[in-house]
């Protein structure tokens, strides 16, 4: 892996090498060779989110998460063979992928190419075992969502932002009731539709060989069948018109606004520029909605803007929680203020640069983790080339200061903002 400094510019990219092969059923493999590590790495993505829900059986993917550790057909304690082989798992969900990963000692990568292979084949499919990580998810669903100060924001956000795309709910489920109703044949059903060789793909980095697990993937991952997988015809958001917004009180400890504004795709030419422009906004003590609005006019106690990162149109989020000296009106005209701003005059080429440096320094320290590499060539693959690990950051570099308002201008609209006004209850 190479790195280098290039002049003022955002650093020359981390050269990532892989080899890349696809098994007879579908699945795609990344090998990422380093022998600085005693350790190996597996990662593997499916290609199924809540988006893949149906609005009336949500939270699916994510009660999917929770199933793949509760034992596969002929394997029925995940976690206790991994252990034994000194390594460590666990696994996300999102609206748009399930990600699986696990960290063992290289010389036991097959116990994790053993455990794997087996789950993806099948499950154990116990109505005692749906029963128990039902009751789990639900009780997840009631803590972080429903019982926890700001908890169901994106509860009331989703559905006001999006009136088409499944994004309108979140991983979690759009409401208890759908997971309580989940049948072990609709759990099946899920599970055999989404959950192959041929929608997902592996990444094993670390103390191994291309060609060793070439061998192995063949050997537990080739006689696994491939799968009919739906193609993926999701509706297509229309075009925001118009404000919206929504205003609840609750009991929390002070008053939080959050704006919401429509943005491209992952893999639209300008999503880098949206992202750094939320850098510029509110990474660090010296980006503009902290300088401003918590430290100069100190109307925010916090605040903070970033991109969702979705694979399809997904939102940039200002969002902030304000100090009880202040209305929810002044907070939010304050916002608008720095955002008018924004898109009146460009910014100056050194504050861009700044955030471009940050940007590089965080990937040099990501990616001298082999867990991360893992993982960023699986969403890289995923997003349709592995390589973007490798040329990402001088398509960041590449952003101008023209780039920056001219998106700008465009995203940040009252037409095209969704605004949630979250008032503590007097």
């Amino acid at each position: 892996m190479a790195s280098g400094l290039c002049g003022n510019n955002i650093a020359e990219n981390f050269m990532v090498n892989y080899e890349r092969f696809v098994l007879g059923n579908g699945l795609k493999v990344l090998v990422h060779e380093d022998k600085t590590t005693p350790m190996a790495v597996m990662n593997i993505l499916y290609d199924v989110g809540a988006r893949d829900e149906e609005e009336t059986m949500t939270g699916f993917a994510h009660l999917f998460e929770h199933l793949m550790f509760e034992g596969s057909k002929n394997i029925p304690n995940y976690d206790g063979p991994l252990q034994n082989a000194g390594g460590s798992n666990n696994a996300f969900t999102s609206n748009d992928i399930t990600n699986y990963y696990l960290t063992v000692p290289a010389q036991n990568i097959e116990t994790g190419f053993w455990l794997e292979s087996d789950r993806m084949m099948e499950l154990a499919f116990l109505q005692e075992k749906l029963d128990i990580q039902k009751k789990v998810v639900i009780e997840e669903f009631k803590q972080r969502y429903l019982n926890q100060p700001y908890g169901d924001v994106w509860l009331l956000l989703r559905p006001l932002v999006y009136k088409k795309h499944p994004y309108l709910w979140p991983t979690i489920g759009k409401e208890i009731a759908h997971i309580e109703n989940a049948s072990l044949e609709d759990v099946k059903h899920f599970f055999f539709t989404h959950y192959a060789p041929n929608n997902a793909n592996l990444v094993v980095a670390g103390n191994v060989t291309a060609a060793q697990v070439k061998e192995l993937a063949e050997k537990w991952f080739g006689p696994i069948p491939k799968r009919d997988i739906p193609s993926r015809n999701l509706p297509v958001e229309p075009p925001q018109t118009e404000e919206r917004r929504m205003v609840v009180e609750r009991d929390v400890p002070a008053d939080m606004i959050t704006l919401a504004f429509h943005m491209p795709d992952r893999n639209h030419p300008d999503y880098k520029t949206y992202d750094l422009i939320t850098d510029i906004l509110s990474s660090g003590n010296t980006c503009r909605l902290y300088q401003t609005l918590v430290k100069e006019k100190q109307m925010f106690t916090e605040i903070g803007a970033y991109v969702m990162g979705s694979i399809d149109p997904g939102l940039v989020v200002v969002s902030g929680k304000i100090d009880k000296k202040f209305t929810m009106q002044q907070g939010e005209n304050a916002i608008w203020e720095v955002l008018e701003e924004f898109r009146s005059k460009p910014i100056p080429e050194n504050e861009l640069q700044k955030v471009k440096n940050k940007l590089d320094t965080r990937e040099k320290f990501a990616l001298m983790n082999v867990l991360t590499i893992a993982m960023k060539l699986a969403s890289s693959e995923l997003l349709g080339n592995a390589d973007m690990i490798n040329t990402e950051l001088e398509e960041y570099n590449q952003v101008t200061v023209q780039d920056i308002q001219r998106v700008s201008i465009h995203v940040f609209r009252r037409e095209n903002a969704n605004v949630l006004e979250y008032h503590a209850k007097k």
